[in-house]
């Protein structure tokens, strides 16, 4: 894992425990105390990223949000089994080339 993003969320999950979740903001403030409102963006568009990928929830009290439409404030959580199925549903389906 080479984003920084990504591991400081996943570190700061793996810390907590199963089903436990974290402010976007938490993380932006790991990694630039200092300014984090503008690390907070690029924050909140990784871990929608890791959303799709099925590796990461969002949610909006309590509950997933969509990935495509949703807006305020929000909390990052490891997906259960049917979130990154369902996620892994959602995505386009991988064409294969035609070598000839």
């Amino acid at each position: 894992m080479s984003d920084p993003i990504e591991a400081a969320i996943f570190e700061k999950l793996s810390a907590l425990g199963p089903g436990k979740s974290i402010e976007p903001a938490e993380v932006a403030k790991a990694l630039q105390p200092e300014q984090w409102q503008r690390m907070l963006p690029k924050v909140r568009t990784t871990a929608l990223g890791l959303m799709r990928q099925g590796r990461l929830t969002i949610t909006k009290k309590g509950k997933p949000v969509d990935p495509d439409d949703f807006r305020g404030v929000t909390r990052l959580r490891l997906p259960t089994e049917e979130e990154t199925a369902l996620a892994l549903s959602r995505r386009p389906p991988v064409e294969e080339g035609d070598d000839d």
